[in-house]
């Protein structure tokens, strides 16, 4: 939806109010919930990635939120270095997890390479001002948005029917997950639970 709104598929004065608080609270907290219970499935690439972009999601509604009610200034130009450097780190950690993800499927390894390009080209966006950089990322993250669609209803599916349904391209040098089994002196831990 946010991707959408930065392309110009969509938007007026109202968007901002109207989009924010579900970018906060589903983008944003639901996201970094994910991330926390992938950190007790041990599952690093969708602890760093759900953790990092849920946390962003949620300060950018809460940013949001402080604007719309005139507490800080907003910016006037597209030119916005504060928050680029922000989109750096994404693109950062986001690049380390495609590389991490090459040991796991072809299908997630999709995804992160879009979600790290729009983050790259949104810092560069946010530093240059160049707004057609902006729309540019908002069409990488609807690719991205595709694609972890893709994902995410395959994992499920998969899971569901026991079996491949849609195919994930997994990797050669993927890992075995063990069967779900209580960790030995971890209380509370179940390993191989996603």
């Amino acid at each position: 939806m946010v991707a959408a709104w930065m392309t110009h598929w969509y938007g007026s004065s109202q968007t901002t109010l109207l989009l924010m608080p579900f970018a906060a609270l589903f983008g944003g907290l639901a996201q970094f919930l994910s991330g926390m219970w992938a950190y007790k499935a041990r599952d690093a690439v969708a602890t760093a990635v759900h953790g990092m972009w849920g946390a962003f999601w949620i300060a950018f509604g809460i940013l949001a939120l402080i604007l719309m009610a005139g507490k800080a200034a907003e910016p006037t130009t597209p030119f916005v270095p504060a928050l680029g450097f922000w989109f750096i780190v994404l693109s950062a950690v986001t690049w380390v997890c495609v590389g991490a993800a090459t040991a796991e499927n072809k299908s997630l390894v999709t995804t992160l390479v879009f979600l790290a390009a729009g983050s790259t080209i949104s810092a560069i966006a946010l530093f240059t001002g160049a707004e057609s950089l902006m729309i540019l990322a908002g069409y990488l993250f609807i690719i991205c948005a595709i694609a972890a669609w893709y994902t995410a209803s395959a994992l499920m599916l998969n899971e569901a029917f026991g079996r491949e349904v849609w195919a994930l391209g997994r990797s050669v040098q993927a890992r075995q997950m063990p069967q779900i089994s209580t960790g030995i002196g971890e209380p509370g831990v179940i390993r191989g639970q996603a």
